[in-house]
C-alpha cells in the first residue's frame, strides 16, 4: 500500500485533499513490524505518530497486575499523535498480533515540514487537538472515577 492510500484510509486525516495527503505522504516512512514485535514500549521516547495500513497492533500497559490489554487497532487506525506536538513517553506497549505495515511521520520530519507546508500541518494538528478533546469527553466519568470528583 502508498503511503497516500494509508493516510486517505485514516479518519484522523479526514477532510484532506489529495495535494495534503501527497505533502504528509512525503515526510512517511513506511515500517513492518513482524507478528509479536513490538512497535514501542511503554516508556519509550514518543517521537512519531503511526499510521497502521495492514495488520493489527495491541496495546497494553503494566500495571502492579501484570500486562493489562488497553484495545486493538487496525488498517486506519493510528497512534503515538500527540508526540507530533510535543516529545514525550509511550503510554502503553504497542504490539504486532499479525504481521503490520505502517507508516511513521517522525516529529523531526514534521517540525522542517512546518516551515514549508504550513497549512497543511496546521490541518494535522487542529485534527489531533479535537481528536484529543473528543477523547476527553468520552471518557469523562472515568476521569472523575480517577479523580474521585
Amino acid at each position: 500500500m502508498q503511503p497516500v492510500e494509508a493516510l486517505r484510509a485514516c479518519p484522523l486525516l479526514q477532510g484532506f485533499t489529495d495535494t495534503g495527503l501527497g505533502i504528509l505522504a512525503g515526510i512517511c516512512t513506511s515500517r513492518t513490524y513482524p507478528q509479536g514485535t513490538p512497535l514501542f514500549a511503554e516508556n519509550m521516547v514518543s517521537d512519531s505518530l503511526l499510521v497502521i495500513a495492514d495488520g493489527k497492533v495491541a496495546l497494553s500497559m503494566r500495571s502492579d497486575k501484570g500486562e493489562l490489554p488497553m484495545g486493538e487497532l487496525g488498517p486506519g487506525d493510528w497512534l503515538g499523535e500527540l508526540s507530533l506536538i510535543q516529545t514525550g513517553q509511550r503510554a502503553c506497549t504497542a504490539t504486532a498480533t499479525s504481521a503490520v505495515t505502517a507508516f511513521e511521520i517522525r516529529q523531526a520530519d514534521f517540525q522542517k515540514l512546518m516551515a514549508t507546508k504550513p497549512q497543511a500541518c496546521m490541518k494535522l494538528l487542529m485534527a489531533i487537538c479535537t481528536h484529543f478533546g473528543q477523547k476527553v469527553l468520552a471518557n469523562k466519568e472515568a476521569l472523575k472515577t480517577l479523580l474521585k470528583v
